[in-house]
C-alpha cells in the first residue's frame, strides 16, 4: 500500500492585532532649548527635524508610560489584560536596575497570567523584542503577548550638552501580538546585528558594574548620556539600508512591494539619507519625529499606532520597521499587516 502522506503543519503566524501610545503631555519646544544651550529653532530643526519633544514630569516613570500604551493597545486589539501570556519592555531607562520595569506594568496592568522581562537593545530594543515573541508564537510556545517600547530618556539628560539635548524625547508604544493559525498576516521575516566595538559612540556609563554607585567617575558629566553624532549618523544610514536590503532579498520582494516602512525616529536626516538609497519615496516613509523627537525604543512603536490611527495602513500591506541604536545594534522586521 501507498504510504500515507501527512497534511503539512499550520503555519502559527505572530501577528498584530491591537496598538497604542503615550506620550507626557509637557513639552519642550525648540524655543525652550534656546533658554538652555546656545541654539536655535532654525539650527535644530535644520539638523534633526525635530520642533518639539515630550517631557515626563517627576511623577512619570517609563512605567507608567509603558502601562498607559499598553492599556491603549489591548483596548484597540479588545483583548484583556489577564489574557496575555507574555510582556516584553524594551528600554534603557528603566524604573530602576532590579526588579525588570516589565514587572511594574504586569501589576499596573493586572495581567497575573503573564511571565515578563526587560530587553535592552537602546533604540533597537521594539524590533528584537518582536522577533523574540515571532518565535514563541511561531513555535506555538504563547498565545498573546505585549511588546512595548518605553522610555524616559530626559532623566539621564545633560542639559547643558547641545549635541544630546535637542535630540531627545520621552514617550512609550505597545503592540498587542496574537498568535494565528494560517492567517498571511503577521510578523514574516525578522533580521537583527550588532557590533559591540562601537559602544562608545553612543553611551550611559554611569551606574552599572563598570562604573559603580559608590566610584566616583572620572569625568562627572559621564553620569548623562554622551553621543558622538557623526559615527552615530554613518553606522546608523548604513545599518537602516542593510537591515531593509536583507529582508528584501530573503523574502523575496522589492521595494515597490513595501506599503509603508516606519524607521526608529532618530533624526530627520538619517531617514531621508537610508530612503533615498533604498529609493523610497516620501509617501511610503512615515516620519513624526518632528513632533516626539528621539524617544528610543519607543520611536517605532509610536509612529506605528500614529500610521494606523491615521488610516494610512489597509489590511494587506506590507510593512518594514527598521531601527538602528547603541550597541551599537539594529534590526528589522517584514509584516504584513
Amino acid at each position: 500500500m501507498p504510504k500515507e502522506t501527512q497534511p503539512p503543519p499550520s503555519r502559527h503566524r505572530a501577528v498584530i492585532t491591537g496598538c497604542g501610545s503615550y506620550a507626557p503631555p509637557k513639552l519642550l519646544t525648540n524655543d525652550d532649548l534656546t533658554e538652555l544651550v546656545d541654539t536655535s529653532d532654525e539650527w535644530i530643526t535644520t539638523r534633526t527635524g525635530i520642533k518639539t519633544r515630550h517631557i515626563s514630569e517627576d511623577h512619570e516613570t517609563t512605567a507608567s508610560l509603558a502601562t498607559e500604551a499598553a492599556k491603549r493597545a489591548l483596548e484597540y486589539a479588545n483583548v484583556d489584560a489577564e489574557e496575555i501570556d507574555l510582556i516584553i519592555v524594551a528600554t534603557i531607562t528603566p524604573e530602576m536596575p532590579f526588579p525588570a520595569t516589565a514587572c511594574f506594568v504586569q501589576e499596573a496592568l493586572g495581567a497575573s497570567k503573564a511571565w515578563v522581562f526587560d530587553l535592552s537593545a537602546a533604540c533597537s530594543g521594539f524590533v528584537y523584542g518582536l522577533h523574540l515573541v515571532q518565535q514563541f508564537m511561531e513555535n506555538g510556545r504563547i498565545d498573546k503577548a505585549l511588546v512595548i517600547g518605553a522610555e524616559t530618556l530626559t532623566k539621564i539628560m545633560n542639559w547643558k550638552d547641545r549635541a544630546s539635548c535637542i535630540l531627545f524625547g520621552d514617550g512609550a508604544g505597545a503592540v498587542v501580538l496574537e498568535r494565528k493559525t494560517d492567517s498571511g498576516r503577521g510578523i514574516i521575516y525578522s533580521t537583527l546585528g550588532a557590533a559591540g566595538q562601537y559602544w562608545g559612540s553612543l553611551n550611559c556609563k554611569a551606574h552599572g558594574s563598570r562604573y559603580p554607585a559608590h566610584k566616583p567617575l572620572d569625568e562627572p558629566n559621564d553620569i548623562f548620556m554622551q553621543i558622538n553624532g557623526r559615527e552615530v549618523y554613518q553606522q546608523a544610514v548604513r545599518r537602516i539600508v542593510d537591515s531593509v536590503n536583507s529582508c528584501l532579498d530573503h523574502c523575496g520582494l522589492t521595494i515597490d512591494d513595501i506599503s509603508m516602512v516606519i524607521s526608529h525616529q532618530m533624526n530627520a536626516r538619517i531617514i531621508e539619507s537610508a530612503a533615498k538609497r533604498l529609493k523610497l519615496p516620501d509617501d511610503k516613509v512615515f516620519v513624526n519625529i518632528a513632533e516626539y523627537g528621539n524617544t528610543s525604543a519607543a520611536s517605532v512603536p509610536i509612529a506605528f499606532d500614529e500610521c494606523v490611527r491615521a488610516g494610512k495602513l489597509k489590511k494587506g500591506d506590507l510593512l518594514v520597521f527598521v531601527a538602528f541604536g547603541a550597541g551599537v545594534t539594529w534590526g528589522a522586521n517584514v509584516i504584513e499587516y
